[in-house]
């Protein structure tokens, strides 16, 4: 296992961020006020910053995978985490750009590019497995994929645009994160953070596409949305600790 080959020294580096995400966001939204719109807790910065966070403890993994054959795939998930933070800030509204939606988008999007390579890389390591089964998962993540994007965003939306359109391929990339990640778990039971990361990520993007484009509001929407999506990241990060060092290729 990866975490074998640690120092207590890198173990408390990765705690104690690990401690610091979880208190950030918690602490955010314990402490935080409600603010006028009912929607959130959470101020902008424990939540921005606690994304922040996983981008530092990401490439970290990179660091201390560096003479390991995980590297490539630590390389890859950093590189998907700090996209995936680009587009938290973009979502936040503090650029000045016009779109910034879609621009979330396109950052998310590219992240999740980084995590299917990571895990196709991944899939080589770990060894050959059976086709249909790993096929058939995809396929089965890529249905929900598409079912959610058409319920939540093409059906109920009075008018089509540009972003309602720019979601479908977005809603496909991370459904494939989720297929894949599961698959992987289903032949290296290690993966399964990596396959919980994936599920609650588009768990918690279906939920943020209903907010942005049909309006769905409930108390605390946005909490919730965070609450799904950080630990969603957290999982797709610190999965490395428990994955199998001696992979077919080391």
């Amino acid at each position: 296992m990866f975490a074998a080959s640690l120092t207590d020294l890198q173990w408390v580096w990765l705690l104690a961020l690990l401690f610091l995400w979880a208190a950030l966001l918690c602490g955010g939204f314990a402490f935080g006020r409600l603010n006028t719109g009912r929607t959130r807790r959470m101020p902008a910065w424990t939540r921005l910053t606690s994304s922040l966070v996983l981008v530092a403890a990401a490439w970290s993994w990179v660091a201390f995978a560096a003479s390991t054959p995980l590297r490539p795939y630590t390389l890859l998930i950093a590189l998907g985490m700090t996209l995936g933070c680009l587009g938290d800030i973009c979502l936040a509204g503090i650029l000045p750009l016009a779109q910034l939606v879609l621009w979330g988008i396109a950052a998310f999007g590219l992240g999740h590019v980084a995590y299917i390579a990571a895990l196709v890389g991944l899939g080589s390591l770990l060894g050959p497995v059976a086709t249909a089964p790993r096929w058939g998962v995809l396929a089965a993540w890529l249905l929900v994929g598409l079912s959610g994007w058409y319920l939540v965003v093409w059906r109920a939306a009075a008018k089509h645009t540009v972003s309602h359109a720019a979601a479908l391929p977005y809603a496909l990339l991370l459904a494939a994160t989720a297929g894949l990640a599961t698959s992987l778990a289903l032949q290296t039971p290690a993966c399964a953070p990596l396959a919980l990361g994936g599920a609650l990520f588009l768990a918690s993007d279906l939920i943020l596409a209903a907010q942005l484009f049909n309006g769905l509001f409930f108390p605390l929407i946005g909490d919730v949305i965070w609450l799904t999506y950080g630990p969603a990241q957290a999982l797709i990060v610190y999965a490395a600790a428990v994955l199998p060092l001696a992979t077919r290729s080391a």
